[in-house]
């Protein structure tokens, strides 16, 4: 049986190359893939073709590629359909960070969270919402397995505004905290298990034990004995609030109102502005890397990376059960926040189908925290459903490093500059007029 994968902005140069040989290499797969790409830029869409085959020849998996600037031919027959899309790629992204800097607003990722992660979340949702219910109506028994960011915004705006809800948004984060705590700590990976919720980018690690004992008073202790450590953000929210976080520092000091807004913590901690500005760089640089590699003989670097999507598909069609982390309808999973936002959550995946696992109440002061972040995912995710400009002020007046950078007046005339700067990637309601 054909298994047909979508790729939704298959120009991505990471998601597509890892899930594509991630696929091929599995040999239960070989000669039923079917690798569907799409991209709105014809450039791209023609270097992600030559990038398929390749890897598909090179492994001897036997897949078959299509390629097309059309989403719903992309579509058709698909069972997986991979969302990997950056609305306005490194030009918008220039201006999420280059008009809040001119107003002294501090980001290091900018795709969350904070004022990039709001208009982020403004150009993304309508093409997503777009996608999903182009794919209620030609696949509605297909898997949506998003990569996209804002993360928490997406799969929301996809169950709150669109036919489509079989939506799973991925993320590495909670994968890579949990490896870096083994290792740190010295633990057995074959012995340490782990509970993890929260919001994505912005979840907790609940449990951390090896043969039922907590491992959270040995990470103390190396975690006091070293200078370099401390001077980590994630490292000082465990301190503070006694769990520790999925989310890189570089991440997890912008969600917050305690860093960057200040000289001597940047210093202090070590705060990479203007982070994401430099790796999106490195992407395009990789890209003219790898368009060089496809234009010679040399064979790829076709190493498999264990990508979130290919396990969800491989635990799917062969039902080898998998605890993955997905990005999913609260719906009383986390008793201790509201069922309409979306949680991180673990998943077992196999033969039933994904089976998300209830988590139960979060610490209260876990709670506490990660209600500041709902607050400015909420009214984002309203603001582009009902297309309403006085929630994208609102959005920015409750983010947290926002607001303790500007006054009011200040934050409105941030958003109204990059209304201007982002209006034709923008619906019309939500253009300045």
């Amino acid at each position: 049986m054909t298994i047909t994968v979508a790729f939704i902005g298959a120009g991505s140069v990471e998601f597509t190359r890892n899930v594509v040989t991630d696929l091929c290499g599995y040999p239960e797969f070989r000669g039923d893939l079917h690798f569907a790409l799409y991209d709105i830029s014809a450039e791209r869409l023609a270097h992600a073709e030559r990038l398929a085959r390749r890897i598909s020849g090179q492994s001897g998996a036997g897949a078959t590629v299509t390629a097309t600037t059309d989403r719903r031919t992309a579509l058709a027959g698909a069972r997986y359909v991979i969302n990997e899309v950056q609305v306005g790629g490194y030009a918008a992204t220039r201006d999420d960070f280059d008009i809040p800097a001119r107003y002294g607003v501090r980001q290091t990722i900018g795709d969350t969270l904070g004022i990039g992660g709001i208009f982020r979340g403004l150009r993304t949702i309508p093409v997503t919402v777009a996608l999903a219910n182009d794919m209620a109506e030609i696949c509605p028994d297909a898997y949506l397995l998003s990569y996209s960011n804002p993360m928490a915004m997406l799969p929301w705006a996809v169950y709150e505004g669109s036919a489509f809800s079989r939506v799973y948004g991925l993320c590495h984060s909670v994968r890579d905290t949990q490896a870096f705590l083994t290792e740190l700590t010295g633990a057995d990976p074959q012995r340490v298990r782990f509970t993890t919720a929260g919001f994505n980018h912005q979840a907790f690690v609940l449990r951390f034990e090896q043969d039922g004992e907590s491992l959270y008073p040995r990470l103390a202790e190396v975690i006091e004995s070293s200078h370099e450590l401390r001077r980590r953000v994630r490292v000082e929210i465990y301190r503070r609030f006694g769990y520790f976080p999925t989310e890189s520092s570089e991440h997890s000091a912008e969600y917050v109102p305690w860093f960057m807004r200040h000289d001597d913590q940047v210093e202090r901690f070590r705060i990479f502005v203007g982070d994401y500005l430099e790796r999106s760089e490195e992407n395009l640089r990789e890209l003219e890397s790898l368009q060089a590699q496809l234009a010679s003989d040399e064979p790829l670097d076709l190493e498999p990376t264990s990508e979130l999507a290919s396990e969800f598909i491989h635990a799917l069609e062969t039902g080898t059960e998998r605890e993955l982390h997905v990005n999913i309808r609260n719906g009383g999973l986390i008793t201790s926040l509201p069922d309409a936002c979306c949680v991180e959550v673990p998943c077992l995946v196999g033969a039933g189908g994904p089976k998300p696992v209830p988590v139960g109440a979060l610490p209260p002061q876990l709670a506490a925290l990660n209600r500041t972040f709902l607050n400015v995912v909420e009214l984002t995710v309203r603001a582009s459903l009902d297309q309403s400009r006085d929630h994208v002020y609102q959005a920015a007046l409750l983010d947290p490093n926002t607001a303790a950078t500007l006054t009011t007046d200040q934050t409105v005339a941030m958003c109204d500059e990059l209304f201007e700067a982002h209006k034709d990637l923008l619906p019309p309601a939500l253009q300045l007029r």
